[in-house]
């Protein structure tokens, strides 16, 4: 085979791949990041800092509110694999346990999704100017929808959308993602949460009913 046919055969190759349709897919391993919420009537609008470990299947969310000279904060810790989440107050060193809905998980693409459609962000004239993403939609416990856009290159999550005749819509964007983490701790409940037990409650929260009430909450602080 010459050079020419070796070329050939690749420039086929190449052009199969691209024409591939996007597959479901899993962010990073490790990842730290920012993120902000609103709700569709803006009632409650949270911005705060997240982190994410893969391996264990957890994920650290964070709200800081400024009011004055003091500085109040929100923590949640979500350990998707155990089907928990801690909602952490610092301030009273006090730590609940409650349940979490894990049917969507915020930093993988669910592998029943369907894909919406393919587009650059910016623009495709030159190198850097934009993003190619992909936007997936499906469907939410108790007559749920949500949809994502994730990057085709990493899969990194960018927006989340959920809609609950409950809760309304609610819009999680994502920003300045790095690879790793700097805290390995991040991820381990506080030892005064050792004692928490898990809550009865009638309905389990999902990622977006918890990041809502991590800002409402946060609200009620100002």
């Amino acid at each position: 085979m010459n050079f020419i046919s070796v070329l050939s055969c690749l420039s086929l190759a190449l052009t199969a791949a691209v024409a591939q349709a996007p597959k479901p897919c899993g962010a990073p391993e490790l990842m730290s990041g920012g993120f902000s919420l609103m709700d569709a009537n803006g009632v409650y609008m949270s911005t705060g800092t997240v982190s994410y470990d893969a391996i264990g299947q957890r994920m650290r969310v964070r709200n800081y509110q400024l009011v004055g000279n003091q500085t109040s904060s929100m923590d949640n810790l979500m350990v998707f694999n155990q089907k928990v989440y801690y909602e952490i107050d610092w301030s009273k060193l006090s730590c609940k346990k409650k349940a979490l809905d894990t049917t969507f998980h915020p930093m993988r693409v669910p592998s029943d999704a369907k894909l919406m459609g393919q587009v650059f962000m910016g623009s495709s004239s030159f190198w850097g100017m934009g993003a190619l993403v992909n936007t997936w939609y499906g469907e939410l416990p108790q007559n749920g929808y949500y949809s994502s856009v994730f990057t085709e290159i990493g899969c990194i999550p960018l927006t989340l959308t959920s809609y609950t005749p409950a809760s309304g819509w609610v819009t999680v964007s994502t920003f300045n993602w790095v690879l790793g983490n700097t805290n390995p701790m991040d991820y381990n409940p506080p030892f005064f949460c050792a004692k928490s037990k898990l809550e009865e409650t009638e309905t389990t929260e999902t990622f977006f009913a918890v990041l809502q009430s991590l800002a409402k909450k946060t609200k009620e602080e100002e």
